[in-house]
């Protein structure tokens, strides 16, 4: 009798790059300005470092900050902060996660992980526009992303 042969491993998806995030950019950038919005959009990697940054010169200055904060919080939590924001209220199961963190999070929708081969490889965030219109920019350039393969 000859033993089963092991399963072969998934291969790990391919990281994010540079040039992937500079393409998340432009497309939420381009999302935005459809609707006549000016945002910030930020990228991180798997481990949560800061891939790529742009801030809309007329966008509000605080965008900068909170879009950087929820792609960290999308990564950390691996879901779109978007479904996230009735876990954080007083009698959420989540209402002390905002200040767990040395990082602080942040519950407003605009943040989305970023996946391959149903993997975590990221996260984007949007700030500047009302929340859902933030996470529907984001949305777009998950899209935009994935048409590229």
């Amino acid at each position: 009798m000859t033993p089963a042969a092991a399963p072969s491993p998934t291969p790990a998806p391919h990281p994010l790059t540079t040039a992937d995030a500079e393409r998340l950019l432009a497309a939420a950038v381009a999302a935005a300005e459809r609707d006549g919005v000016a945002v910030s959009v930020s990228v991180v990697d798997a481990g949560g470092h800061l891939l790529a940054f742009r801030r809309d010169d007329r966008a509000v200055l605080i965008s900068g900050e909170t879009s950087t904060r929820k792609a960290f919080t999308a990564l950390q939590l691996d879901a779109a902060t978007a479904d996230l924001v009735d876990a954080v209220r007083p009698d959420g199961p989540f209402h002390t996660l905002p200040t767990a963190l040395d990082r602080p999070l942040l519950f407003l929708a605009g943040g989305l992980p970023i996946r391959r081969g149903g993997r975590l490889v990221g996260a984007l965030g949007i700030g500047g526009g009302a929340p859902a219109q933030d996470h529907a920019f984001g949305e777009a350039a998950l899209a935009a992303l994935a048409a590229l393969g």
